[in-house]
């Protein structure tokens, strides 16, 4: 279903001016159709796999590592790393790197937050925008998958285990508790701090258990910056105003736009893509019924390439 293996046909970094220097590749056709890929977590970085969902003769892709993220450096950093930055840094990347006036946007979960920051800061250098597991860094979403009562009703089991390096006394505000672990100078407990949140994310996106998907999201080499960049980020509610994205939807109305949501999707719950949508009524809303949250899920998989398939001829 994906596209073939491809290698980039070249790399680099850009320098933010500030500290942090984002790698970058280009893949596919450079005459093809301009389009970004916007990875999720935020701290996850991008993956080979992620080159798989466009078709390399129609489209001039790029993906980059967000601040701190994969090959980003310097590593797991969060000074100078919020939501802005990132919007600036493809902004640049779209027009030094990419050299388009326009292009087509793709994010699943934080990538489809970061996808609409950008969409509605820029909305004159985007010409589609394909989303898929919704989620809008609102206080209700991070409570709904980090504090008692939301996805651990549906996993307790699991649950057990990202509360465990955490003393009771700091069962308020998990995101507060683990934010001091994970940016502490006692590095065996910003490990521990860091596997436990990356075990509990990578339990919680698929429909069915995948072993492999939790061990790579709990990797070591991985993990780190994952856990680090996410949680920075979810302290400070994406950088965002209160309910911001949904607010200023109407800035990008007129871009042709799919959603693609998983209904029994546990880490980004469908309320935010259902309220989207009522936001962008004329965009291509698709619930996949037997899917969760991750973009390997066959059913969100077919639906994904079936987008870039068609917004290729456009």
């Amino acid at each position: 279903m994906l596209y073939p293996d491809i290698e980039p046909y070249k790399t680099g970094y850009l320098d933010t001016g500030d500290g942090h220097l984002v790698y970058w590749e280009l893949c596919g056709n450079p005459q093809g159709k301009p389009v970004v890929f916007l990875h999720g977590g935020p701290g996850s970085g991008c993956t080979p796999k992620h080159r798989r969902l466009f078709n390399p003769e129609k489209y001039h892709i790029m993906l980059f590592d967000q601040r701190g993220s994969g090959r980003s450096l310097p590593y797991a950093s969060l000074e100078n790393n919020t939501t802005w930055h990132l919007v600036h840094d493809i902004h640049r990347l779209r027009e030094e790197v990419l050299g388009a006036e326009k292009m087509m946007v793709f994010g699943g979960s934080w990538g489809s937050t970061l996808a609409l920051a950008y969409a509605e800061t820029h909305p004159e250098n985007v010409s589609e925008l394909i989303l898929r597991g919704i989620f809008m860094s609102r206080a209700s979403e991070i409570d709904w998958l980090y504090q008692e009562g939301g996805a651990s009703q549906v996993y307790p089991d699991f649950w057990q285990d990202f509360i465990r390096p955490i003393p009771e006394n700091e069962h308020h505000d998990f995101v507060t508790a683990y934010h001091k672990r994970l940016t502490g100078s006692d590095k065996a407990a910003q490990l521990e701090a860091a596997i436990a949140w990356g075990l509990w994310e990578g339990r919680v996106i698929t429909l069915l258990p995948d072993p492999a998907t939790a061990g790579h999201f709990s990797a070591n080499e991985f993990v780190i910056a994952f856990a680090r960049i996410e949680n920075h980020y979810f302290m400070h509610k994406g950088f965002f105003e209160d309910n911001q994205l949904i607010r200023d939807a109407y800035k990008i109305r007129h871009i042709p736009t799919v959603i693609i949501q998983g209904r029994y999707d546990m880490c980004t719950p469908m309320q935010a893509a259902w309220e989207l949508h009522q936001a962008l009524p004329e965009a291509d809303f698709q619930i996949i019924d037997d899917a969760g949250h991750a973009f390997t899920e066959p059913g969100i998989l077919k639906a994904l390439i079936t987008a870039t398939d068609k917004f290729s001829q456009s």
